[in-house]
């Protein structure tokens, strides 16, 4: 029996602008096991956050529309649900860390009252129940003197803490996924590994699965579990986090990996740099969507748009280059 808690399915989500329609999400695939962590990486602009607003059913219309696919949510379409039964769902089985907690907090209300809204509308308990939930969120969370922090509101806390209070306000209700945005961004380092650090420790106590989004390669090797690149809407490469760091298949990914820096490097190497930008998803390149910026097009990879090619059972990418049928291609061109 499979153990899945979240899996998507040809997911597409498009916004409908006055200069077109902008493919934000277009046919992306992904798949979360119950207590596990997926990171999902790749560039700005690559469908990361379209697809996390596309589960928790934010999408804001108009503009934005998911015109095809499913999410599947311990066995229930999520798209199928009525705004009711999302609302029921959002905040208490899937809650989500937002990028910048200062836009994302509300700045007239306490810290204190943000959190117990949570509680209240999902939890059969008291006004008094809420708070002391609220106080013992905050002290899980790592924020000194909770009982006093209850009360104060946003801006009187530093940017540590208030992702704290958002992971607080996420977790308190002890949903089954946390989907954490960015969840360290615009947090110096020692921060962000205490934040890191934190959502571990809370995800083994309370056994929940966690949707990391970041394009940072070192965050998704500390927590992930499995990990999905995500490129111009679509996942290119699926892997467990250490196959797809000792055998990157795709182009793009082992691009990503060459343009850090290594403490194990013992000698001076330049930086690789992936040339050019992310599509624009109101004109995708034909094709493969990375020839523009790949090394290793050929006139196949500007034609014709590839599919999930399975390299084993747990590792797939989309790349011409693993087709059984197409790869000679590839060999050819190295030849000349």
């Amino acid at each position: 029996m499979r153990n899945d808690l979240l899996q998507i399915k040809n997911l597409k989500t498009y916004f409908y602008t006055e200069d077109g329609v902008a493919k934000a999400v277009d046919g992306m695939d992904l798949l979360i096991g119950r207590g596990k962590t997926l990171g999902v990486i790749g560039e700005s602009g690559c469908g990361k956050s379209v697809t996390a607003l596309s589960i928790m059913r934010l999408i804001p219309s108009p503009p934005g529309r998911i015109i095809e696919g499913e999410i599947l949510f311990n066995g229930e379409d999520l798209l199928r649900k009525s705004p009711e039964e999302m609302r029921g769902i959002r905040g208490n089985d899937i809650s989500m860390i937002f990028q910048e907690p200062m836009t994302s907090l509300n700045p007239v209300y306490t810290i204190g009252n943000q959190i117990m809204e949570a509680v209240l509308l999902h939890q059969r308990v008291s006004r008094q129940e809420s708070r002391a939930r609220a106080v013992e969120m905050l002290r899980l969370v790592g924020i000194s003197s909770p009982e006093k922090r209850i009360d104060e509101y946003p801006h009187q806390l530093s940017g540590g803490m208030r992702q704290r209070a958002m992971i607080a306000m996420a977790l308190a209700c002890r949903p089954q996924l946390l989907i954490a945005d960015e969840p360290t961004t615009a947090l110096d380092v020692t921060i962000q590994a205490q934040i890191l650090r934190l959502i571990q420790q809370l995800k083994e106590q309370i056994g929940m699965a966690v949707m990391m989004i970041t394009h940072d390669l070192g965050v998704i090797a500390q927590v992930a579990d499995d990990v999905v690149v995500a490129y111009a809407g679509k996942a290119v490469e699926v892997a467990d986090v250490r196959t797809l760091f000792r055998s990157p298949a795709h182009p793009y990914t082992r691009a990503l990996q060459e343009s850090i820096p290594r403490l194990t490097d013992t000698r001076k190497r330049k930086l690789e740099v992936i040339q050019g930008m992310v599509p624009n998803p109101l004109h995708f390149p034909s094709g493969c969507r990375f020839h523009p910026r790949c090394r290793h097009a050929v006139d196949l990879c500007r034609e014709e748009e590839p599919e999930m090619e399975h390299i084993t059972d747990q590792h797939q990418v989309r790349c011409f280059m693993y087709n059984r049928e197409k790869a000679p291609l590839f060999e050819r061109r190295r030849a000349v």
